[in-house]
């Protein structure tokens, strides 16, 4: 099978057991679909394109856990302004706005988004679709992986919902509610049509109830159900300022009253988490539930800043989102890894724990959402590990006195450019400022065209 030769690389940023590892002035070869070997003087086989990686920094590709990608449709917006509105002001007036959403706006939204992750090395996006407007149907997913497709990134699809009325406490206007039975039917059907649970899978599905202050008791335990049956990844928000919500309706606050019924586990992960107790932490790390941190949210949003160390220190496993839009204006993962160092580094005076060094953040974006995804093939640069990669020509200015570190380079110094080069699955799907075999320019003037279908 024919593959690349990325030939004299300054450096390779792999993994080991240990963490992270940086090996110097090697060559790195693909085969197919996988990484084939790294090291000094290799010699490509028939067929294999070799490519001069001179003063190149190769880095595993970057995994993205949360995301809710229809929101890029109301980013840069000053009337629906965090700052400016308090949360239920907000939820009044972004919900309307989803509610209008139609089929191609989730198409377009997510080639958007994926659009710009790959362009920051990002090779593996998990999305977090919870908004189903009826009048946008059900194959909201499939179309996600239509735009995936097109792309060639690798897709892990959370299919999520909200089932409880606004009568009965939630926030989500009645035209986007689905039933429980309906959410699972149309798990199994996607199930059925899309997850490829072996190695190289560029498609899996995932049950997401959307969290538990907008959905029944019994969303939860079906999709528990379902997943567990299938193999399937959970998830859901968690401790983002609900818990107290939850106490009052259930007598329990929400990690609690998850793992009541069992909706945690190795399998399972949870988004935010910022505002969960020590104790709490330390029933994740004993149950194996991961948490996606999602930092840039943050500085909008202005909750508290995700106790990151002191998950780090209870051995809870971490991994890094961008969120959507509506917290975190652009799909940039790798701008994520330097927000969420220096969150860190901004709190650390007072807490217990030291702020981890630059090269874990590294590795939260990596193996770290691996891990997550339940994903042993993909997070490393190792031989038999897929070939999903992203290169940096360490050549400019930019990085003048930073080369001896590639593996702090982009926690701690921060890259503001994109990649020179994104592979996934053996397959390059950006290089030279272009999408190869894709026009970029007619891409953004289709989304931009389908987004003035709608009234915002």
């Amino acid at each position: 099978m024919a593959g690349y030769l990325f030939r004299n690389c300054a450096a390779v940023t792999t993994g080991t057991d240990a963490g992270i590892a940086v090996s110097r002035n090697v060559d790195l070869l693909t085969e197919g679909p996988a990484i084939k070997a790294i090291g000094a003087a290799l010699v490509p086989p028939p067929g294999a394109e070799v490519i001069d990686a001179t003063g190149w920094f190769l880095y595993p590709g970057l995994v993205n856990t949360h995301h809710h990608f229809f929101q890029c449709f109301v980013r840069n917006r000053a009337d629906l302004d965090w700052t400016k509105l308090s949360l239920i002001e907000w939820l009044d007036r972004i919900y309307p706005v989803f509610a209008r959403l139609s089929e191609d706006c989730f198409y377009h939204s997510s080639l958007t988004a994926m659009a710009e992750l790959l362009k920051h090395g990002c090779t593996t996006a998990f999305d977090h679709q919870y908004c189903y407007p009826r009048k946008a149907g059900k194959r909201l997913v499939d179309r996600q992986f239509e735009a995936a497709e097109r792309l060639g990134i690798r897709y892990h699809a959370g299919r999520g919902t909200n089932t409880l009325p606004k009568s009965e406490g939630s926030t989500i206007p009645d035209e986007m509610l689905e039933t429980t039975d309906e959410f699972i039917a149309d798990c199994e059907r996607l199930l059925d049509a899309y997850h490829q649970p072996g190695p190289f899978a560029m498609r899996q599905v995932s049950l997401a109830p959307c969290q538990p202050v907008n959905c029944y008791r019994e969303t939860f335990t079906e999709a528990l159900a379902l997943a567990r049956d299938r193999g399937a990844i959970l998830h859901s928000h968690v401790g983002e300022g609900e818990s107290e919500v939850i106490r009052a309706r259930h007598g329990l606050r929400t990690v609690d009253y998850l793992e009541q019924m069992g909706f945690c586990g190795p399998d399972t992960f949870y988004a935010h988490c910022w505002e969960l107790t020590e104790p709490e932490l330390r029933q994740l790390a004993a149950s194996g539930t991961g948490v996606s941190h999602c930092p840039e949210p943050v500085y909008l949003v202005g909750a508290e800043v995700t106790p990151i160390p002191a998950m780090e220190a209870l051995g809870v496993r971490i991994g890094l989102g961008c969120d959507g839009a509506a917290a975190n204006d652009n799909s940039n993962l790798m701008h994520c890894l330097h927000s969420a160092y220096m969150l860190q580094c901004l709190v650390a005076a007072g807490r217990t724990h030291p702020v981890p060094d630059p090269a874990t953040f590294l590795g939260y974006g990596t193996e770290g959402g691996a891990s997550l995804l339940g994903r042993k093939d993909i997070g490393r640069l190792q031989p038999g590990m897929a070939a999903d990669l992203f290169a940096i020509d360490s050549r400019r200015m930019d990085y003048v006195g930073t080369r001896h570190d590639p593996a702090s380079l982009i926690p701690r110094v921060g890259i503001g450019m994109a990649t020179d080069l994104t592979m996934v699955n053996g397959r390059i799907v950006w290089a030279k400022g272009e999408f190869p075999g894709l026009d970029e320019a007619q891409m953004m003037a289709e989304a931009e065209a389908t987004l003035a279908t709608i009234d915002i």
